[in-house]
């Protein structure tokens, strides 16, 4: 009979064991924030945040599905436990640790401007861009920084950054604030980011706003993910998987900004 018992407890445990490495966590992502994630032509996720997402995922030896959220509901998302973590490029700010924890930078932040070309804009105060119409992601630190910088503008909020990005080129903004990268990516690479706009004035990095980086969000409770996601970065910025998906997207490490 002891024997049946002990028998019986360790199939338990070994139905257990194989229960936790069997669990296929999820992954919470914005899906409309080019080039870092969005929705291909045949309804696939993608982008720089879902394969660095991913790699971490296959260090860590579990299998991932990736979810697409719109960026308003994405921390409502996680809380109510949609998904495991949030990979969307998402600053560390002060504010947003109130609700979640976060991973170490798996990329550094920086936001900008962008206007339309020769709209002369040269001048950042709120002074000088009273009256103007500025333009930002809703929920976002950008749309938090032009609240905060340019109460005197009329500011307009939208739900994805390419609608901003839409606006700006049928001639409804002025100027907008966006992340840096994909604006920049916007600017360069999109054909109708080219043909009418550029990116005016400095980078802007400051801390109250782009906070320590970008990391990944998980629940304030599951601290044993959020260190394991940590070694698992560490491990892919040893072992070149990280370049390789860095490369695929971008000219510069966006680990280090150089």
């Amino acid at each position: 009979m002891r024997k049946l018992i002990l028998a019986l407890a360790l199939a338990g445990t070994a139905l257990s064991s194989s229960a936790v490495a069997a669990e296929k966590l999820k992954i919470g992502t914005e899906g409309a924030y080019p080039p870092f994630n969005f929705v291909d032509s045949s309804g696939k996720i993608g982008g720089f945040d879902v394969e660095i997402g991913l790699a971490l995922c296959e260090r860590m030896k579990v299998e991932c599905e990736v979810v697409a959220q719109d960026w308003d509901g994405i921390i409502p998302g996680l809380l109510a436990k949609k998904y495991d973590m949030i990979i969307a490029s998402m600053f560390i700010t002060e504010e947003r640790k109130k609700q979640v924890a976060f991973t170490n930078p798996y990329y550094l932040a920086a936001m900008t401007h962008a206007a339309p070309k020769g709209a002369g804009i040269s001048a950042f105060s709120n002074e000088a861009l009273q009256g103007k119409v500025i333009g930002a992601q809703s929920g976002t630190t950008q749309a938090d920084y032009i609240a905060a910088v340019y109460p005197d503008a009329e500011i307009k909020l939208y739900p994805t950054q390419d609608e901003a990005n839409l606006d700006m080129v049928n001639g409804r903004l002025d100027l907008q604030v966006g992340d840096m990268l994909p604006l920049l990516d916007w600017v360069t690479q999109n054909d109708d980011g080219k043909g009418c706009c550029e990116l005016v004035g400095e980078p802007i990095t400051d801390k109250k706003f782009v906070g320590d980086g970008v990391g990944i969000a998980v629940r304030q409770e599951d601290n044993e993910m959020r260190e394991k996601l940590n070694k698992a970065l560490d491990e892919i910025r040893a072992d070149g998987t990280y370049k390789k998906i860095n490369d695929k997207y971008f000219t510069i490490d966006v680990y280090t900004m150089k």
